[in-house]
């Protein structure tokens, strides 16, 4: 039955990106010529094991089509307050097209516009015949340090600590169940699985899939584009 399962990609594109100080929502930011999310979309259209992508937007968006024109994919207007919720919303519309409980979901943040086909692979292949799902993320490299009133209070142990990316891959039963139980402040589909006692498996990621979040990344993002 795994190895009969489909693979579908979601992407939460519901957001505003207030973090960013673009004009308007980061995903529609311009980036070497087109939007950030019009890159990502490219990417996991590129990755053939995905039989096809689900975009899910806010009500009131009226860009999408203008921003990512010809997109293949399908588009949804349903996008919810919260990722999880977001989330959540899409997986019951991929539900309404036949997607069944078994199939995987790779869900993948729009502003990872950097993602490369091979990276998917590589997670599709790691958790095919996993009885879990998981996720690519990378080993903390730096020092951590605990805040308080702005000064370092703490340095946080780094053994084993991950920081985690997209795509996210879990089976669509498994993750429209941990959604629907989590709590509120969840910010990744694996916090909500692990919130069901299990543990997604961790996959290598790269570097240069990171999430344009600061001002800042949009530079780095471009000039990573230029080098590619």
């Amino acid at each position: 039955m795994t190895l009969a399962a489909r693979c579908f990609a979601l992407v939460p594109c519901a957001g505003t990106g207030q973090r960013a100080g673009t004009a308007g929502p980061k995903q529609y930011a311009p980036l070497a010529g087109r939007a950030v999310v019009a890159h990502t979309l490219a990417v996991l259209a590129a990755v053939a094991r995905i039989e096809t992508t689900l975009v899910v937007l806010s009500e009131d968006d009226r860009d999408f089509e203008r921003q990512v024109p010809g997109f293949a994919g399908w588009a949804v207007r349903c996008g919810g307050a919260t990722r999880a919720a977001t989330v959540g919303n899409g997986l019951a519309v991929l539900r309404e097209r036949g997607v069944g409980d078994e199939d995987w979901v790779l869900v993948h943040d729009a502003a990872r516009c950097l993602l490369r086909p091979a990276w998917v692979e590589r997670l599709i292949d790691a958790c095919s015949t996993d009885a879990v799902g998981g996720l690519l993320a990378l080993p903390v490299a730096d020092t951590l340090k605990q805040e308080v009133a702005g000064r370092a209070a703490a340095t946080v142990p780094r053994s084993g600590k991950w920081a985690a990316q997209t795509p996210q891959m879990f089976r669509l039963g498994l993750l429209a169940r941990a959604l629907r139980e989590a709590a509120n402040d969840v910010t990744d589909e694996a916090g909500a699985v692990e919130a069901l006692g299990l543990a997604p498996l961790l996959v290598a990621g790269e570097f240069e899939n990171f999430k344009l979040t600061w001002p800042g990344d949009f530079a780095l993002a471009a000039r990573l584009m230029e080098t590619r």
